[in-house]
């Protein structure tokens, strides 16, 4: 019998395709998306590097930072003020509940300030820049991709890095910065009024316990998170919006997969960087 025979005997799978087959097609099927994982991975990490050196070696467009930290910020500060109420508001009642049952309520201005001052301001601040101002840079420039105006600029001469993407990036970092500072006064205002009013806490010794645990070294260390979140969010929207394919559906599918990616790498960040924060606040 002979090879092509035994071939038709054996039980096919879908399309007629021999288990076997099937194997060797499921691996290379692997192998392609690792490959293009690692590749996309390659194309993001000299992107990064191609940005940071044309920002600190070419004059910096002022003016469309101007334009795109003001843009930013208009679809950025509502929803930020939105998001902030309610998550700081329930992150300290929760906290207060338990200090209530050990008898500590007196503590709650301590624990409002660590948790407002150096988690959930940074957190909240630059998911809505995420969320809100790095899809629209990621509309924007896809839009601009798709419809052939990146390939005009780079045959006139004009580098799209440098002239979009820079100041983009630089203003998304600027604009986390502040939102980082305006989140963190509403989250201690608004855990003033649940904790003295509806709470029982006494309105001078919260005041007196912001600084008991927290200083400025937290507020600095958020802020550079706070940066630090700005500019990985810029950067994926920006990547993301030049490499946008397809047409309007591409420019729809990098906007989703800005959302995603830049949280991924906002709660990686996080981790890495309060984990860095602490070992060394404790180390000194």
């Amino acid at each position: 019998m002979t090879a092509t025979q035994t071939d038709r005997m054996e039980p096919s799978g879908p399309r007629g395709m021999t288990p076997e087959r099937q194997r060797i097609a499921a691996e290379a099927l692997q192998s392609n998306a690792l490959f293009k994982a690692l590749a996309s991975f390659g194309d993001f990490y000299a992107f990064v590097v191609s940005v940071f050196r044309k920002g600190f070696t070419h004059s910096f467009q002022f003016r469309e930072f101007v334009s795109q930290a003001w843009f930013i910020t208009t679809v950025s500060f509502w929803p930020a003020l939105l998001v902030a109420i309610p998550f700081c508001v329930v992150i300290i009642f929760q906290v207060n509940q338990l200090l209530i049952e050990i008898g500590a309520v007196d503590l709650a201005g301590a624990g409002a300030a660590v948790a407002v001052v150096r988690e959930i301001g940074p957190i909240v601040s630059v998911l809505v820049v995420a969320g809100a101002g790095a899809t629209a840079i990621c509309a924007d420039l896809g839009s601009r991709k798709i419809r052939e105006e990146i390939d005009a600029m780079t045959t006139l001469g004009i580098d799209p890095i440098h002239r979009l993407v820079v100041p983009r990036v630089a203003a998304s970092t600027l604009v986390g910065i502040a939102l980082n500072g305006l989140v963190t006064v509403v989250g201690l205002v608004g855990g003033y009024f649940f904790s003295v009013v509806l709470q029982g806490a006494t309105p001078g010794l919260y005041l007196n316990d912001l600084t008991l645990l927290v200083g400025l070294s937290d507020f600095i260390a958020a802020e550079a998170k706070a940066a630090i979140f700005g500019l990985l969010a810029g950067l994926t929207a920006c990547y993301l919006g030049l490499n946008a394919k397809g047409g309007p559906k591409g420019v729809g599918e990098a906007v989703n997969q800005t959302v995603v990616f830049a949280f991924m790498l906002l709660f990686a960040a996080n981790s890495v960087i309060s984990t860095l924060f602490l070992q060394f606040k404790l180390g000194a």
